[in-house]
């Protein structure tokens, strides 16, 4: 008798360590849901992927059936099914890389619109910051373009000079 109740708690213990089946459920979903991620995405940004050859032709199969409702949702599934069958993780992975790359990127995007706002509103003040910043840059095209700038918001004109300003600040800040 003790022996039966023994094995009856460590049947019990193994249910435990398994995943319910409403865990089991969210996963599927999150995977489908990383299938219609990479249906979502571009040829150029699947090619950066750790993707199997089937997965690629699945995903460029949904591509194409996209205005069929039912055979999209099918085909949706189908690569929920393949991703849920390889790597899934590495893919995440990539992606997640990939999305942090981008923030960085937006971020320095928007700190160089800060300095070039900065440097028409305040003038020769904030060029001594960008020049300390970057010394390297050329200052008297840098004033050139400031003062440009400046005559052209007075003026009310298209901020032609401002865009070309923030461009040469770009190439100056990759170089």
């Amino acid at each position: 008798m003790t022996e039966n109740y023994m094995s009856e708690d460590k049947t019990l213990m193994d249910d435990d360590l398994r995943p319910s089946k409403s865990e089991r459920k969210r996963e599927v979903l999150a995977l489908t849901d990383l299938g219609r991620q990479l249906v979502d995405m571009s040829p150029h940004e699947l090619a950066g992927l750790p993707i199997s050859s089937s997965l690629m032709e699945a995903i460029k199969l949904a591509q194409r059936v996209r205005n069929k409702h039912a055979a999209f949702k099918r085909q949706i599934q189908y690569i929920g099914k393949l991703i849920r069958s390889s790597d899934a993780q590495a893919i995440l992975d990539a992606m997640d890389a990939r999305q942090q790359a981008y923030l960085v990127e937006q971020k320095h995007f928007h700190a160089l619109e800060q300095w070039r706002d900065r440097l028409i509103s305040e003038g020769d003040a904030a060029l001594h910051d960008v020049l300390e910043q970057w010394p390297h840059i050329d200052r008297q095209h840098l004033r050139q373009l400031i003062r440009t700038a400046q005559k052209q918001a007075e003026t009310n004109k298209p901020p032609t000079a401002a865009r070309e300003l923030f461009k040469y600040l770009r190439e100056v800040s990759q170089a």
